[in-house]
C-alpha cells in the first residue's frame, strides 16, 4: 500500500523535451476562406529561404499559416557558399543552432599573405622567382563573440536549418520538387488572401502536375535567376566583369606552407584565394581554392568591337574552357615553387567556373493595390557579387533576419497600422537592406577587382602593391565580418541628433559603444539572481521581441534617485503593450551586495533572471560608452540592433519610440 499519492499533470511531458522559443502573441484573427490558402508563401530552400522560413515558424507564423516551395528534390549536396561570418555565427547563437557548426566547422583566425618575389638573375643565366610569404593578419579586425569564419558545408547548414524548423512546424511546411511559374494580385475578390501564386509539382515520372496556393504575402529567395523578381518587374541591374575563376573542393596534397590558412596568393602568374574547409567523414580535411583565368578580355576592346550577345557568349565559352585540369594547371603555375594537387585515392567534391559581377535590384519589395508591401526577394534574388569577402551566403541570411520578425510583426497584428496606411515597420525591410546591399556591392567591386589585380611595388606598371591591398583588407572588416553594420535613421532607428533626450554614447561604435542602428556588441556579465557569469547575447536570443535594456547609475539603491524613476516607468511601458512582446533587462555597476526589497519591485516581477552586475573580466559600461553615474536606456530590436539610445530621465523618448512601433495592450 502507498504512503503517498503521486499526482501529475500533461505538462509534465514537456519538462523531458529540448527548450524551444515561446511564439509571439497574435492579437489579429486568422481569418480563412475555402480551399488551400497561406498567410506567408516562401520561393526557394536555400540559405536564405530555408533560415527565413525557420524565423517565422519560431515566431509563431507556423502550421497551416506557412509554405515553402523548392524546385529541387533535395538538399545541396556540393558547392556553392561555405563561409559563416562573426555576426552570422552570433544570431545562429542566439538561435541556439551554432554548436555544431562552431565545433565542427573549420576556424579562420588569421590570413597568410603571399606576393611575388622580384626577378633575380641567378649564376647560370636562369631567372628565378616565385613566391614568399608577406604577412600574417587577423582575419577578424574588429570586436565580435566570434573573432573568426567559419567554413563548413553549405548543405550541412541547411540541413541543421531543417532540423530546428522541424521542431516548430510540420515536416511538409517545406514541399520539394515544386516550381514556381507566376502569381497574380486580386485584393478585390480575396481582400484576405490577395496573391495567388502558380506552381508546378514534378512528380516521380518527371511530369508536373499544375497547381496553386493563396497567400498574404510571398517571399522570393528562388537565386539569382528569380522567377519572383522577375515577376515583380524588377531585374539585377550592375556590371559583370571580365574576370573569371575556377573553383574547387578536394582534399589537397601540396608542400605549400599555408594550405589550412585562409591565404591570398598572388604571383606574375595569377592569383589564388586558399579557403581551408572542414573535416569530412573519412578525417580528411578538404580544402577549396579559388584559381583566377589568366588572359582576360579586354572589355572595352571588345564592347567596341563585338554586340553585347557575343560578348556573353565569349564568357560562357570561356568559362566552359576551364577544366578540372586546367584549375591544377593554372594554381601549379601561381604555386611556383610549391606544387598541389589531388590527394592520390581521392576525388574533388566539386568544381566550377564563374565569372565576377556586381549587380542588384532597385527595390527589394512590392506593394499591391491595398497600399500593402506584400512581396519581397532576398538572398541572390535581389544581390550577387564575387565570393572573394565571403559575404553571399551572410548577407542573404541577414536579409531573412531583417525580414522576418517585422512580415511577423505584421502578421500577428503587433505593429501599429491604420487602413489608410501601409505598414511602416515592414517597410523598412526594403530601406535597410537595399541600402546594405548597396554597400556591399560597391565593397565586392573594388575587392574583388584589387585581388584580381596585380601585386608588385607601387610603379604604374606593377599596379597595387601590398600595404594598399592590407588597407582594403583591413578596413573592410567591419564590414565583411558582418559586425559593423549601420542602419541608417528610420521608423526604427533614431539617432542621437534627434531629440534632446537621445544620448551618444562615448568610444567607437565598431568596438561597442551604443549607438542607434548598430548591433549591441556581446559582453560578459554576472547574473544577480543566482551569481552566475553569462553572456549577454546568450540572455537576449533572438525571440522576436523587442528589449529595454536599463543600464542605470551609481545611485540605483536610492529610492527616489533617477535609476528606480527610470525602472518603474520602464516596468509601466512593458505592461503598456501585449504581454510576451517586449523583454525587460537590468544592467547595474554596483559593486556592494543588495537585496530584491531594495529594488522596485517590479524588477524582480520582469526581470529576475535579466538582472546584472559587472563581470570581473569585463566592464560592460566601458565597452558601451556609458558613463557609470549617468546610466542609459537602449531599446533592442529584435534583431539585436540598437533602436534608440537615451537619458535615464527621457522617459518620454523611449514611449515614443515603442508607441510608433508596437501596438498597445
Amino acid at each position: 500500500m502507498p504512503v503517498f499519492e503521486e499526482t501529475a499533470t500533461a505538462h509534465r511531458d514537456l519538462r523531458i523535451l529540448p527548450s524551444r522559443a515561446l511564439p509571439l502573441p497574435r492579437l489579429s484573427p486568422k481569418v480563412s476562406i475555402t480551399g488551400e490558402e497561406r498567410e506567408v508563401v516562401v520561393i526557394g530552400a536555400g540559405p536564405s529561404g530555408l533560415f527565413l522560413t525557420l524565423l517565422l515558424a519560431r515566431y509563431g507564423i507556423s502550421g497551416s499559416s506557412l509554405l515553402c516551395l523548392d524546385s529541387k528534390p533535395g538538399t545541396l549536396k556540393a558547392g556553392q557558399a561555405d563561409g559563416l561570418q562573426p555576426r552570422t555565427l552570433e544570431v545562429f547563437q542566439s538561435l541556439g543552432i551554432a554548436s555544431e557548426i562552431i565545433a565542427d566547422g573549420c576556424h579562420m583566425e588569421e590570413v597568410a599573405f603571399w606576393n611575388p618575389i622580384a626577378q633575380v638573375e641567378g649564376a647560370n643565366g636562369n631567372s628565378k622567382g616565385g613566391i614568399e610569404r608577406t604577412s600574417f593578419v587577423p582575419d577578424v579586425n574588429v570586436p565580435a563573440r566570434f573573432p573568426f569564419e567559419v567554413t563548413i558545408h553549405q548543405g550541412r547548414i541547411e540541413r541543421i536549418l531543417q532540423e530546428n524548423l522541424d521542431v516548430y512546424a510540420p515536416r511538409d511546411t517545406i514541399r520539394r520538387s515544386h516550381h514556381f511559374l507566376d502569381y497574380t494580385v486580386d485584393t478585390v475578390n480575396y481582400p484576405d488572401y490577395p496573391i495567388l501564386v502558380n506552381y508546378e509539382h514534378e512528380i516521380e515520372d518527371g511530369s508536373r502536375v499544375p497547381g496553386s496556393v493563396r497567400t498574404k504575402y510571398l517571399v522570393g529567395g528562388d537565386g539569382a535567376h528569380s522567377k519572383v523578381r522577375k515577376s515583380m518587374g524588377l531585374s539585377l541591374e550592375g556590371e559583370t566583369s571580365d574576370h573569371i575563376w575556377g573553383v574547387c573542393d578536394f582534399v589537397a596534397d601540396t608542400d605549400f606552407p599555408d594550405i589550412r590558412k585562409r591565404s591570398a596568393v598572388h604571383s606574375e602568374s595569377g592569383s589564388i584565394m586558399v579557403i581551408p574547409r572542414e573535416q569530412i567523414a573519412t578525417g580528411e580535411f578538404l580544402t577549396r581554392l579559388y584559381v583566377q583565368v589568366p588572359g582576360d578580355v579586354d572589355a572595352k576592346a571588345d564592347r567596341t568591337t563585338t554586340p553585347e550577345d557575343e560578348k556573353k557568349n565569349s564568357s560562357k565559352k570561356k568559362r566552359a574552357e576551364v577544366t578540372l585540369d586546367y584549375i591544377f594547371q593554372q594554381a601549379n603555375a601561381v604555386f611556383a615553387p610549391y606544387s598541389i594537387k589531388i590527394k592520390e585515392g581521392t576525388a574533388p567534391d566539386w568544381y566550377a567556373a564563374y565569372q565576377i559581377g556586381q549587380r542588384m535590384s532597385s527595390k527589394f519589395s512590392s506593394r499591391t493595390p491595398d497600399g500593402v508591401d506584400r512581396v519581397f526577394i532576398v538572398g541572390d534574388a535581389c544581390h550577387t557579387h564575387s565570393p572573394k569577402a565571403g559575404q553571399g551566403m551572410n548577407v542573404s541570411m541577414m536579409d531573412s533576419y531583417n525580414l522576418s520578425w517585422k512580415l511577423a510583426h505584421s502578421i500577428l497584428g503587433l505593429s501599429p497600422q491604420s487602413e489608410k496606411q501601409a505598414d511602416q515597420v515592414l517597410e523598412t525591410f526594403d530601406l535597410e537592406r537595399v541600402d546594405t546591399a548597396r554597400q556591399l556591392i560597391e565593397f565586392d567591386a573594388k575587392f574583388s577587382h584589387m585581388f584580381s589585380g596585380k601585386i608588385g611595388s607601387g610603379d604604374s606598371e606593377a599596379g597595387l602593391t601590398h600595404d594598399e591591398f592590407l588597407k582594403v583588407f583591413r578596413d573592410g572588416s567591419g564590414f565583411t565580418s558582418g559586425c559593423g553594420l549601420e542602419y541608417k535613421s528610420n521608423k526604427l532607428v533614431k539617432s542621437a541628433k534627434e531629440s534632446e533626450g537621445m544620448l551618444a554614447a562615448e568610444g567607437d561604435p565598431l568596438y561597442g559603444a551604443l549607438t542607434a542602428g548598430r548591433r549591441f556588441l556581446n559582453v560578459e556579465l554576472k547574473r544577480y539572481a543566482d551569481n552566475t557569469t553569462r553572456q549577454l547575447h546568450d540572455e537576449l536570443p533572438s525571440n522576436g521581441r523587442y528589449r529595454i535594456l536599463v543600464l542605470t547609475s551609481t545611485n540605483l539603491l536610492k529610492s527616489d534617485g533617477l535609476s528606480q524613476k527610470a525602472l518603474r516607468a520602464c516596468a509601466t511601458m512593458v505592461d503598456e503593450h501585449p504581454a510576451g512582446s517586449i523583454d525587460f533587462a537590468v544592467l547595474h555597476p554596483i559593486k556592494e551586495r543588495f537585496e530584491w526589497t531594495q529594488l522596485p519591485s517590479d524588477v524582480k516581477r520582469l526581470a529576475e533572471m535579466r538582472t546584472y552586475g559587472l563581470a570581473r573580466k569585463e566592464d560592460a559600461y566601458e565597452t558601451y560608452g556609458i558613463a557609470r553615474d549617468e546610466g542609459a536606456i537602449a531599446v533592442i530590436r529584435p534583431d539585436g540592433y540598437v533602436g534608440v539610445l537615451c537619458r535615464l530621465s527621457a522617459i518620454r523618448t523611449v514611449q515614443s519610440y515603442l508607441e510608433a512601433c508596437l501596438v498597445g495592450a
